[in-house]
């Protein structure tokens, strides 16, 4: 399902406004810096979903550019079975930041959808902004086309938060085969958040008007359908989505983060890591945390997220530059929760006869610890007994992110000054040389903290059995 929310830069200490979230997925995620790639005329790049997905179509295939953007994203191996691998968030190099969150169409939408449908999927879309879109607009409308010229593969109605560092867009995507989908313009004013995303009243009768975008038949459909009438409100949420408006957990959160915006400090980073990690948003369903810093530096090589592996209660964020050139082994795609992987062997033994045999994870990849895996550990731990472990843990996320936040500005210096010479390789190494440190000491400490809870609650209460989960109560 997802979570995003989108702070305004007049709301912030810094001036910079944030887009932040996580993904709501259970199969595994990882971390990727995809480069900038150029491509032959002609070349074209499969999307959609198969017959074998939850609201099953045709792949197809669409044209591609000829240059694709250098990216961050975070991929995952599973979901309603639409083909792998699949992207919900990231950041481009020139500063767009996506994350894709589940909004329900109606039930009518749901049921009317095609069973060959084609087109671009949700996953596709994010992807396809990440490496096309320059502005946030730019990938509104670039989502806008897609769905015009080669359709929607939806599993029943979904949502978009593009970013640039001067406004954001809510794009929803409806289901039903109409092609139809919506967007509204969020500014320096907004507090916004995602789960599941939603746009409310649209002003149809300013065709024109500068918030908002969306598809020619989004109101003659409707009239069509008899859910509109002229002269009503056109609520889209209320014609084409569950009717449920804001859920409780986007009314919390907004509420908090507006209360904390009218402080004379405004809000400040370790605000916004708050509101990802949060235990009453965030537990095991978080298979991640991101948040974007949405500024335009210099060089594009400094634009970075803030990261953490599993769900932002067992780690701490750790920050992730575009420049360096590789992400860590552990902190890539493992064997641990991804789909598939539990009927692979990570040997050639059977690969004569099957090649889906072998594991698609590379060996040298599965020998290292795994990021995802030791959070995950630790997040149990804590869930076990939070009203003893979590105030530890989160006292001792925010210290570390203290001095990482401090941190910050002298190696973006360090990077900046080796750039400004013309020594990029050299400004590369060293971003790289600083996230692989910082993304080992981040899992060293989760490992740390992972021995002594478990320790302590060995010695405590025993390791229970109880076959029922135990988590701190959640709004959503």
């Amino acid at each position: 399902m997802s979570y995003g929310l989108y702070i305004g830069r007049n709301h912030t200490a810094d001036g910079i406004a944030y887009l932040a979230g996580y993904g709501d997925e259970p199969s595994s995620h990882w971390l990727e810096i995809v480069p900038r790639a150029q491509h032959a005329t002609g070349s074209a790049i499969t999307v959609g979903v198969t017959p074998a997905a939850d609201m099953p179509g045709r792949l197809s295939e669409i044209p591609q550019v000829a240059e694709t953007a250098r990216h961050i994203r975070v991929s995952y191996s599973y979901y309603l079975g639409v083909p792998a691998p699949l992207t919900n968030g990231g950041v481009n190099e020139h500063g767009v930041a996506v994350r894709d969150i589940w909004s329900t169409s109606r039930d009518e939408l749901v049921a009317m959808t095609p069973k060959d449908q084609t087109g671009p999927n949700y996953s596709d879309l994010a992807r396809i902004v990440l490496e096309r879109a320059r502005t946030a607009r730019e990938g509104v409308e670039l989502i806008g086309e897609l769905i015009a010229r080669h359709g929607y593969s939806d599993y029943g109605g979904n949502s978009h938060l593009i970013a640039d560092p001067d406004e954001a867009w809510v794009v929803a995507e409806c289901a039903g085969g109409q092609k139809l989908w919506a967007a509204e313009r969020l500014g320096p004013d907004s507090i916004r958040a995602s789960r599941p995303g939603y746009i409310g009243v649209i002003p149809v009768d300013q065709p024109r008007h500068p918030d908002f975008l969306y598809a020619p038949n989004l109101v003659s459909f409707a009239k069509a359908q008899g859910w509109h009438k002229d002269g009503q409100a056109f609520d889209l949420n209320q014609i084409y989505g569950d009717g449920k408006g804001r859920w409780a957990g986007v009314q919390w959160i907004e509420a908090e983060m507006r209360a904390r915006a009218a402080r004379p400090e405004k809000i400040a980073l370790p605000d916004i890591f708050w509101a990802v990690r949060t235990e009453k948003l965030t537990g095991d369903t978080a298979g991640y945390g991101q948040v974007v810093p949405l500024i335009h530096p210099p060089h594009a090589a400094l634009r970075h997220l803030w990261h953490t592996p599993t769900a932002a209660l067992a780690a701490p964020f750790t920050p992730v530059f575009l420049g360096a050139t590789e992400v860590l082994p552990e902190y890539r795609q493992h064997r641990y929760l991804t789909a598939g992987e539990s009927a692979r062997f990570v040997d050639l033994r059977h690969a004569e006869k099957d090649r889906d045999d072998v594991s698609r994870v590379p060996q040298g990849v599965e020998a290292t610890r795994s990021a995802v895996q030791a959070g995950k550990r630790l997040l149990y731990l804590v869930q076990r007994h939070s009203e003893l472990f979590l105030p530890e843990i989160a006292v001792l996320w925010e210290a570390v992110e203290r001095r990482r936040i401090a941190a910050q500005p002298g190696a973006v210096d360090i990077a900046e000054t080796l750039l400004a010479a013309g020594k990029q390789d050299r400004a590369a190494e060293y971003l790289t040389y600083y996230m692989r440190t910082e993304l080992l000491a981040a899992l060293d400490l989760v490992e740390t903290m992972v021995a002594s809870l478990e320790a302590r609650t060995r010695a405590l209460f025993g390791l229970s059995d109880d076959p029922t989960p135990k988590s701190p109560p959640q709004i959503w």
